[in-house]
C-alpha cells in the first residue's frame, strides 16, 4: 500500500509559497500488532499549522523540515490488526496530510455517523468548537447581559463563541470581513450585531455596537481589530487569547508606534485579565461537558456551523494560504477520499 504525503519542504519565511511542500509517494509498512490501515476521507486544516511550520520555540514541536504536515483527519479503517478497530470504521485521528497512514489503534477514536456527519468531529464537535467552549467559558466567564465580542467571527471557533455567549444570556458582536460574512453572521449564526473590519468607519461602527463597553473580547486575529477593541473596553474586561492569525506570516514587528506601552496602561486601570491558552491543558476537565452540551445544542440547532470543503489532496497548499489571510468561510476541509 502506498501514500502520497505532503511534506515541509523548507521553512516559509512570509507566506508559504509552493516551493514550502513537497508531494512524496511512499510505501506503507506492514501493520504490526494494534495497529490499523487509515484511509484519509477529510483532512482538517487550521492556522496553528503556520506556528508548527517554523522552527521558533512554541508550545509542540515544530514539523521537522522533511517531514509530513501535521492535522486531525478523520478516515476509514481499512486494514486492522487491533480489537479496538474493525475494518470499515470511521476514526478521528491525527495523521497529517497524506492519503492513507498506518496508526497505532489507540491513538484512534471511533466515530458514529448516525449521530452527526463525520466531518464535525474537525470542526463544530471537535476541536475548534471545543476551544470557543473552553476560551469562552473557563476564561471570558460570559454573564447575562454582558456584550461579548469576537474576531474571526465566521470560522469555526469564533461562530461558536458568539453563539454560546448568547446561550449563556450575553449580547454577541462579531467581527468578519466582507459583505457576505457580515450578513451570515445575523441571518445564519444569529449574532446580534456583525461588523466588517474592512469599513473605513469600522471605528464608528465598533463604539455604536457597543454602546455599553465590551466586557469579553475573544481573541482570534489581532492587529488592527485588537487596536479598536481595546479602546472600548470595560473595567474587569477579560481577553481570551486564541490566535493572533494576523501576524502569523509577518517577517517584521508592525509599522507605526509602540502601542504596548498604552496597552499595559489599560491592563492596569481596567484590571483587565488576559489569557492565553491552549485549548488541550483544558481537554481533561471539560471534555465530557462539552461532549454534552455541544451535542445537544448542534441537534436542536442553538449552535450553527458552517464547512468550507475543497476537494483533493492537491489542493491543500493553497487553500491552506487562503485560510491565513482569511479566505475560507466556515470551517475548513480537504475531502481527501470519498
Amino acid at each position: 500500500m502506498q501514500t502520497t504525503q505532503i511534506r515541509l519542504a523548507a521553512r516559509p519565511v512570509g507566506e508559504p509559497t509552493d516551493d514550502d511542500f513537497a508531494f512524496v509517494t511512499e510505501d506503507l509498512p506492514a501493520l504490526a500488532d494494534g495497529q490499523v490501515l487509515l484511509r484519509t476521507i477529510y483532512l482538517s486544516l487550521d492556522p496553528y499549522m503556520r506556528g508548527r511550520m517554523s522552527a521558533a520555540k512554541s508550545y509542540a514541536e515544530p514539523v521537522p523540515v522533511g517531514g509530513v504536515m501535521v492535522g486531525q483527519t478523520v478516515c476509514e479503517v481499512v486494514e486492522s490488526r487491533s480489537e479496538r478497530r474493525a475494518v470499515g470504521d470511521i476514526v478521528l485521528a491525527y495523521t497529517g496530510w497524506q492519503t492513507y497512514a498506518v496508526a497505532d489503534a489507540r491513538h484512534t477514536r471511533r466515530l458514529d455517523p448516525e449521530a452527526a456527519p463525520v466531518s464535525t468531529a474537525l470542526g463544530v464537535l471537535g476541536m475548534p468548537g471545543f476551544t470557543a467552549y473552553a476560551g469562552l467559558l473557563e476564561i471570558g466567564r460570559p454573564q447575562p447581559g454582558e456584550t461579548v465580542v469576537v474576531a474571526a467571527a465566521t470560522g469555526p471557533v469564533g461562530s461558536a463563541v458568539g453563539q454560546i455567549a448568547q446561550l449563556k444570556g450575553a449580547r454577541s458582536v462579531g467581527i468578519a470581513g466582507g459583505a457576505e460574512k457580515v450578513r451570515a453572521l445575523t441571518e445564519e449564526f444569529g449574532f446580534d450585531v456583525a461588523l466588517d473590519h474592512r469599513s473605513p468607519t469600522f471605528r464608528e461602527d465598533l463604539a455604536a455596537a457597543t454602546p455599553d463597553g465590551i466586557d469579553v473580547y475573544f481573541e482570534n486575529v489581532g492587529g488592527m481589530v485588537a487596536d479598536e477593541v481595546a479602546r472600548r473596553l470595560n473595567l474587569y474586561a477579560r481577553i481570551p487569547v486564541c490566535g493572533l492569525v494576523a501576524n502569523y506570516n509577518a517577517t517584521e514587528a508592525p509599522a507605526g508606534p509602540d502601542r504596548l506601552p498604552g496597552f499595559m496602561a489599560r491592563v492596569l486601570t481596567l484590571s483587565l485579565t488576559i489569557r492565553g491558552f491552549i485549548q488541550s491543558e483544558f481537554e481533561p476537565t471539560l471534555t465530557e461537558a462539552f461532549q454534552r452540551d455541544m451535542t445537544a445544542w448542534v441537534r436542536d440547532g442553538r449552535v450553527r456551523y458552517r464547512e468550507d470543503i475543497v476537494e483533493g489532496l492537491e489542493s491543500t497548499p493553497e487553500a491552506f494560504r487562503g485560510l491565513l489571510v482569511g479566505r475560507n468561510f466556515g470551517k475548513l476541509l480537504v475531502k481527501v477520499g470519498e
